[in-house]
């Protein structure tokens, strides 16, 4: 008697998740990756601030909070502000 195939596929790999940024443009001197995010998670509070134009913004942050989150704060508070 001979042995049936087995069906089971071969496990794929998984991906290698790549790191979140950490540098972004400025939106007021438009250079690139010259804003540098800091997250304080002892004092929940994150910190950006642009390298060239010395830009800086402050936000809460929570345990979730990611440096995208401080970055997108900071533009929809600028985006308020000429409105």
């Amino acid at each position: 008697m001979a042995k049936r195939k087995s069906k089971r596929k071969p496990v794929s790999s998984k991906k290698p998740t790549q790191p979140l940024d950490i540098q972004f443009n400025c939106p007021f001197c438009n250079h690139e990756k010259s804003c540098e995010v800091k997250m304080d998670r002892t004092r929940n509070s994150g910190r950006i601030w642009c390298r060239i134009c010395l830009e800086e913004f402050q936000a809460t942050i929570n345990y979730l909070s990611e440096p995208i989150d401080v970055y997108s704060e900071w533009i929809d508070a600028c985006e308020s502000a000429n409105q």
